[in-house]
């Protein structure tokens, strides 16, 4: 990176030419825009929206149904994205895993933001609803509501328990992959609503356990910041036994073969057992270089995105 490219990235003073100005300083605004979608959470949603349609179409579902959802979904989740950045601003600047986010770096006013994230909000809710279908768009619109309304704005700084229930906002697209296929709502995508539901707490609480002075600076009760580490491991083991009892169920839900129930319980078996051993680590001491919690933050991911492919490749396997 050239001083020049480091002086705008920093924010400092501005290029002296107005080709320098074309050249870098447009660029940086866009990857401020972009950065306020939050892109690596999106991939992590769009993981629980394609598997689910191949499941849903029980078939490879059109191509151009993909990419529609797939655009809207991602338009949808950066709109609130994008609008918990507006209303988390003054959390953000004091947590050093957000402290370099677009607006507690000055890159993106809060107003552009707030307008940014409504249009967004918009476009997403008129592509789903004229390219894929309603009730998918009214599904995403929902989600992104709950989001920003009903954790960012009401849960996140009140209870510990924020996660829990903000995270249903996540579970959306299982809901939103299946009636973008099927244009109606059915017990098996509410199962994998579930599955995300019960997923979402060790999975967030093991990344909130790394960064819990992070939490206990800005003020927000995440349970890690509040809690010994072992009680938040006991309370991780609870919910990954109702995750992977969860994900079983999907089996005579789904009418699965046997492939999807085999791969079910493997990851299952592989989760516990690194829950039950964050709980060990954790009796020990309360130093995160002992704890290491990232290690099923981690885990995590690769569980979730195993269990959705294994149930959208179980059809094809029959």
């Amino acid at each position: 990176m050239s001083a020049l490219e480091t002086q705008v990235a920093q924010g400092d003073s501005q290029p002296s030419t107005e080709h320098s100005r074309i050249h870098i300083h447009i660029p940086g605004v866009l990857g401020a825009y972009v950065a306020l979608m939050k892109p690596r959470i999106i991939e992590l949603l769009l993981l629980t929206t394609v598997p689910v349609m191949f499941l849903a179409a029980r078939d490879v579902p059109s191509l151009w149904l993909v990419v529609a959802t797939v655009v809207g979904g991602t338009l949808s989740a950066g709109s609130a994205n994008a609008l918990n950045c507006v209303v988390d601003a003054d959390i953000d600047t004091k947590m050093r895993r957000t402290s370099r986010r677009p607006l507690p770096r000055h890159q993106v006013s809060s107003r552009s933001a707030l307008v940014f994230g409504l249009v967004l909000g918009v476009v997403s809710t008129v592509w789903l609803g004229l390219l894929v279908n309603w009730l998918s768009a009214a599904l995403a619109l929902a989600a992104n509501v709950f989001y920003v309304v009903g954790y960012s704005m009401i849960l996140k700084r009140r209870t510990t328990q924020n996660i829990v229930w903000g995270g249903a906002a996540g579970c959306f697209p299982a809901l939103i992959g299946w009636t973008a296929v099927t244009n109606e709502l059915a017990w098996t995508p509410v199962v994998l609503f579930l599955i995300v539901f019960f997923w979402t707490p060790p999975h967030f609480w093991a990344l909130a356990m790394r960064y819990r002075d992070d939490y206990a600076a800005a003020g927000v009760p995440m349970l890690p910041s509040v809690a010994t580490s072992r009680d938040v491991a006991q309370q991780i083991i609870t919910y990954s036994w109702v995750m992977v009892l969860t994900s079983i169920v999907l089996w005579p839900v789904a009418v699965t073969g046997w492939f999807y129930p085999g791969i079910a319980i493997a990851l299952g078996i592989v989760f516990l057992v690194e829950a039950y051993d964050l709980r060990s680590r954790a009796r020990d001491s309360e130093e995160l270089s002992v704890i290491k919690p990232m290690r099923l933050f981690h885990l995590s991911n690769a569980y979730l995105a195993l269990l959705f492919v294994a149930a959208a490749a179980d059809p094809f396997l029959r």
